[in-house]
């Protein structure tokens, strides 16, 4: 899925770096290993808790970074640079904080001023070959700031890092110890690591030959999908990064196209004035499905939507579309971004399929085979104008309040928008005293959970 030229300093997406023309060295990473590139925002964030936790940075400047979400309560998302895993960061939602998990490999980067511990030489090929814990005989220092808990980096008597791991102990009580467990080592997956500076566009130049076979099968597909079903095109736009790429190849393909927006009125209000400049910039008219009065009006009903009560879906977006397709084409094609490792769901969806709750809607998928890294170097190599939440840390910006989303993503629009949040947290607070509910269903995001299941709706 994810390869990396050692010369070039760049992600590549074959086994050969198209700009240096060198063999290329997997990456391994954790599935569904949707790899994203990190924005500058990104980049400081990982570096914030990284120094609060290390009192070092993680990230040097001008390396290319990865982030890789993958599974966990809440968000856990895993750090690539220099071509492999060097750390992870965590939210712990019932602290509100980022946890810093680091790899062996982050020391190619950075050296722990903190949370560290130093073992006898001795110690050293026990705990590297056979995982073993630190023992209170091996220790040779423990930095003072070290808590029960923390996540620690295990050095030699050389400073070298030998191991990560949590520490079972604080330091005033290691320091008391002749025998017992003093960090818990932790094993991974080895990773190589290099260091060097590149820029996004030298990653786009890398990948230029894969990027040009991808863009000419989708193009291939969508012209073949569209001479096979004779009906009105268009290109369903939700102001993302996918969409947007799908805008592009099928404005290639077939030529200027309507986007259809369904307009949930719980859009940010950056995603609606993307819609716009993407309108403007490249010709294609905007025909908007609008649902807001119809979630609020089931809101009164229902309350909140949650992850597994979503019918907000079907109010504000699902039925919303059909009624303007109605009305519009009768019938339409639409070609959607919809790509299978976005979920499971999705994993196991065809190319081409009808909404049972849309029927007037014909879906086709030209990116279901790309990876979230491909998406984004075609935007690059194209110059497209994304959403720039993208760049504020979001890696998807549907619904604002979206109860599929992480805490960790709740907490951070709370703070990036504070207005929008106002309001969805007033009505969140009215149903909540109407209803008797504790604060804690509000104030620890509880209303995302219902519990009673739906079908999710394919086009959410």
């Amino acid at each position: 899925m994810l390869w990396w030229c050692d010369s070039c300093h760049t992600p590549v997406l074959a086994n050969v770096c198209s700009r240096c023309s060198t063999r290329a060295r997997e990456v391994m990473i954790t599935p569904p290993a949707d790899a994203r590139p990190a924005f500058p925002s990104d980049i400081s964030h990982v570096n914030r808790v990284y120094s609060e936790h290390f009192g070092v940075p993680l990230i040097p400047p001008g390396h290319i970074v990865l982030l890789n979400k993958v599974p966990d309560p809440d968000r856990m998302e895993e750090i690539i640079v220099g071509g492999g895993v060097v750390g992870s960061i965590k939210y712990l939602p019932g602290e509100s904080r980022w946890e810093a998990i680091p790899r062996p490999q982050a020391s190619v980067f950075m050296t722990p001023r903190r949370k560290f511990v130093v073992v006898d030489n001795g110690a050293v090929p026990s705990i590297q070959q056979e995982g073993a814990s630190v023992l209170a005989p091996g220790l040779v220092e423990i930095e003072p700031s070290v808590s029960r808990g923390d996540e620690v980096f295990v050095l030699d008597e050389e400073r070298a890092v030998v191991a990560v791991g949590r520490a079972k102990v604080d330091a005033k009580e290691a320091g008391n110890m002749e025998r017992g467990a003093i960090v818990r080592t932790r094993r991974n997956f080895p990773s190589n690591c290099t260091r060097g500076e590149a820029t996004w566009e030298d990653a786009v130049e890398a990948s230029a030959g894969v990027l040009e076979e991808q863009e000419a099968e989708a193009i291939s597909f969508i012209r073949d999908v569209a001479a096979r079903n004779p009906l009105p095109v268009n290109v369903s736009y939700s102001g993302g990064k996918d969409s947007l790429a799908t805008l592009l190849l099928v404005n290639k393909a077939l030529g200027k196209v309507p986007m259809l927006f369904a307009d949930t009125g719980l859009e940010f209000p950056e995603t609606c004035r993307n819609v716009e400049e993407v309108s403007r910039e490249f010709g294609n008219p905007v025909v908007r499905a609008r649902g807001e009065e119809a979630f609020w009006k089931a809101f009164q009903v229902h309350g909140p939507p949650a992850v597994d009560f979503r019918w907000c879906c079907r109010t504000a977006k699902l039925n919303p579309v059909e009624k303007v397709i109605r009305e519009h084409w009768g019938e339409c094609l639409s070609f959607i971004g919809q790509r299978k490792y976005e979920s499971f769901r999705r994993m196991a969806s065809g190319r081409v399929w009808r909404n049972p709750h849309l029927k007037s809607q014909l879906s086709a998928a030209p990116i279901h085979h790309w990876t979230a890294l491909q998406v984004w170097l075609y935007l690059f190599r194209e110059n497209a104008p994304y959403n720039p939440l993208y760049e504020s840390g979001l890696d998807r910006v549907g619904c604002f309040m979206c109860p599929s989303s992480d805490v960790a993503v709740l907490r951070q629009i709370e703070e990036s928008h504070p207005l929008l949040w106002q309001r969805w947290s007033s009505r969140l607070e009215e149903w909540q005293k109407e209803k008797g509910l504790p604060d804690s269903w509000r104030g620890e995001a509880r209303w995302r959970m219902k519990g009673v299941p739906v079908e999710e709706d394919n086009n959410c």
